[in-house]
């Protein structure tokens, strides 16, 4: 199976580990000449915190979501990165359940690997507020690299 496309799944958590993440999909990327597509899904109660923070007045119904993702953090770190490295990319934004969209815009980039982060949660945590890179995992329709970080704490 060739991989063309890496689905990178970042939210605003993945700041501190942008570095990391963008080295985890470089490893495919760069020697298959893969091209990485940066994914941020946020929620629309995320977007009403930030939209002014973003210089947005439009409402949560009119919000290109792809424009709020290239304006969000660790993107534009993860852009500078994949330039460098002369790595082809594009950046999809999803408004909506995090962990649904997140597989839904893996089924519509074709992606052939996807690269999550997480955090260290303990199971007691999990049962209580779910995990969104678990759930991620579970219904990927692609194999997934997770990336843990031990040191960030959600």
């Amino acid at each position: 199976m060739a991989i063309d496309t890496i689905l990178l799944a970042v939210g605003p958590m993945d700041t501190v580990r942008a570095e990391e993440l963008a080295e985890t999909a470089l490893e495919v990327a760069e020697p298959l000449d893969a091209t990485v597509v940066i994914g941020h899904a946020f929620t629309e109660d995320e977007y009403e915190e930030i939209r002014a923070d973003l210089g947005f007045d439009e409402r949560v119904d009119e919000v290109d979501p792809d424009e709020v993702a290239a304006r969000r953090s660790p993107v534009g770190d993860l852009e500078k990165r994949f330039s460098e490295a002369g790595v082809d990319y594009e950046v999809r934004g999803a408004l909506g359940d995090v962990a649904s969209k997140v597989v839904d815009m893996a089924i519509d980039v074709d992606a052939d690997r996807m690269v999550v982060g997480g955090r260290r949660r303990s199971p007691a945590e999990k049962a209580v507020l779910g995990s969104v890179s678990q759930e991620i995992i579970l219904q990927a329709p692609c194999p997934v690299t997770y990336f843990r970080d031990l040191d960030v704490m959600e």
